[in-house]
């Protein structure tokens, strides 16, 4: 969707599968495994090294070129690094960020880049995810930030303090209206 997004990891949690799936879903490689990155005033562009450009490597599969098997408009030889996506392996009984509340951010070269941390498990779609995470930067960009409008619409139904204000006919009305 235009934005550049690296997509971080330990080995073997799915990176290159993601990468590879969101190729096919029409989107653009720079680079896999080892992405160069450098800083241009505040701006980050990652791009591949020589003699990895164009390839990834895929257990199981071996080494593609994915400019022969996709062709020239699956790959990109830079791009500004606007979104870093840290895939984690998801740990039963660990606490998760649930509601997108949470602004972190991604030290790279002295600068910030937004945070996603993505708990991966078996049976995920990591692709679309990673697709969701990217429109929803790009919406945050545009100044429309979806979790905290939600907030900010359970605050004005039940208040900061979790309270109902006014009776439950009231609150389903106003719940009414409002989804309208």
């Amino acid at each position: 969707f235009g934005l550049g997004v690296l997509i971080l990891g330990d080995s073997g949690i799915g990176k290159s599968e993601c990468a590879l799936d969101l190729i096919d879903r029409g989107h653009r490689l720079v680079a896999d495994d080892v992405v160069e990155i450098k800083r241009m005033g505040d701006v980050l562009v990652g791009a591949s090294p020589d003699l990895t450009r164009y390839h990834m490597e895929l257990r199981g599969l071996g080494v593609l070129n994915i400019k022969d098997l996709y062709g020239v408009s699956s790959i990109r030889l830079s791009k500004r690094v606007e979104l870093v996506i840290l895939l984690e392996r998801w740990e039963a009984g660990k606490e998760y960020d649930r509601l997108g509340l949470r602004n972190e951010s991604f030290l790279i070269l002295g600068a910030e880049v937004p945070l996603v941390r993505m708990p991966v498990a078996p049976g995920r779609n990591i692709a679309l995810l990673v697709e969701v995470a990217a429109r929803s930067q790009l919406l945050r960009e545009g100044g429309y930030d979806a979790a905290q409008r939600f907030v900010e619409r359970v605050d004005a139904l039940v208040g900061p303090t979790g309270r109902s204000r006014g009776s439950s006919r009231r609150r389903r009305k106003a719940v009414a209206r409002k989804s309208r």
